[in-house]
């Protein structure tokens, strides 16, 4: 956009110029070698004028929008990229925290007695009646 408002800025000035050094009457408007039709008076020559000039004005406009835009989309980039690397930062260090939490916790489980030798559950049978006779029914 800013290359665009550019170039109408750039073709209005350059129509502008050609307007000036072309007309040697102050009531015809000659463009690039052509005649323009319409024009006869110099009230005419000063609307084509401002016309041109607004187009000029339009140009220039767009390109200052489309810079300021492009430099705010720009820092609002920068802005999350810090703020992405501030969150993956503290969350490394969490992360760091918590596994020194986790090797501390795994160095005490493996000081504890083994409970390997227990029985999961008692030979005995149970008072209530049976859900299944698969499950209850003696081997």
């Amino acid at each position: 956009m800013v290359f665009l408002g550019v170039i109408v800025a750039v073709v209005a000035v350059v129509v502008g110029i050609e307007v000036i050094v072309q007309n040697s009457s102050s009531a015809s408007l000659e463009v690039f070698g052509y005649h323009v039709p319409g024009v006869h008076t110099e009230s005419q020559v000063f609307v084509v004028g401002v016309i041109v000039a607004f187009f000029a004005g339009a140009g220039l406009a767009v390109s200052w929008l489309s810079l300021l835009r492009k430099m705010r989309v720009r820092r609002e980039l920068h802005d999350l990229r810090e703020e992405r690397e501030e969150t993956m930062a503290s969350l490394e260090r969490k992360n760091q925290q918590l596994e020194r939490e986790l090797s501390r916790v795994r160095g005490r489980a493996t000081s504890a007695p083994v409970t390997t030798d227990v029985p999961v559950s008692s030979g005995r049978r149970r008072d209530r009646e049976p859900v299944s006779p698969f499950f209850d029914s003696p081997a």
